[in-house]
């Protein structure tokens, strides 16, 4: 279903996973991040490089489910258990429909929980995709650390977010650009306005090097960036 939630004058008020937003989340992300597409497929690869026989792999904040699915896809035969975990019932509903229409064989367990408060066990691969961004700054710390504590030896973590510059003429030319890149994909400059409204309060991004100091305090012993695109980055930390 196409994205059209923004496409009228509205109040103001925060971004939320609503049965709304999940209705139209395939398309919103799609027509919103750039490089969205190769960074699914990319997880694929990684998945299917990194995945340990017999381990589990999280998916944190799945949603519709995209990461779960690509990554069911590239294991098959290893005897892993991918969890996804969401705390939208109305995401996960639809994941759920997803999962039950996809062949392979690679079983999911889904839970709708905060990912801030999830045990990871005997894991060899978790991804937050997108979704560290929505997790208060405050709670980030712990979260890395428990996922780093719940990964195999050679396990790791595929983190992907919004960043923010700290040199301003950076930050507004990368800014200038996706929001270029957002009405090339067919949204007016209302909506792109009123859904950065939205998500002002939402989504915090942070500095790369931010991002990159975390991963090492949490415990991860090697972390790079793995693409960029405008003002959206991937990174893979290994343990």
């Amino acid at each position: 279903m196409k994205d059209t939630l923004f496409s009228v004058p509205q109040p103001a008020a925060d971004f939320a996973f609503n049965a709304a937003v999940a209705a139209v989340f395939d398309d919103m992300i799609r027509r919103s991040v750039p490089g969205y597409a190769l960074t699914l497929a990319m997880i694929g690869l990684i998945a299917r490089e990194h995945a340990q026989p017999g381990s589990r792999l999280y998916d944190l904040g799945c949603s519709l489910g995209a990461a779960t699915l690509t990554m069911r896809h590239a294991v098959e035969g290893r005897g892993c258990r991918i969890i996804g975990i969401d705390n939208s019932p109305a995401m996960l509903a639809r994941c759920r429909a997803h999962l039950a229409e996809d062949d392979a064989a690679t079983p999911v367990a889904l839970a709708c929980a905060d990912i801030a408060d999830v045990d990871i066990d005997d894991a060899s691969l978790a991804v937050l995709n997108f979704t560290l961004q929505f997790i208060p700054a405050e709670r980030r710390p712990a979260l890395l650390a428990r996922i780093h504590a719940g990964l195999r030896p050679g396990g790791v973590l595929l983190l992907s977010e919004k960043i923010r510059f700290d040199d301003a003429r950076e930050q507004a030319v990368l800014t200038e650009l996706h929001h270029g890149f957002k009405r090339a994909q067919g949204y007016s400059q209302l909506e792109v306005s009123q859904k950065r409204t939205a998500l002002e309060n939402v989504l915090i991004p942070e500095t790369l090097a931010t991002h990159l100091e975390r991963l090492r305090t949490a415990g991860f012993s090697e972390a790079y960036v793995w693409f960029q695109c405008f003002n959206f980055a991937s990174l893979i930390a290994y343990k």
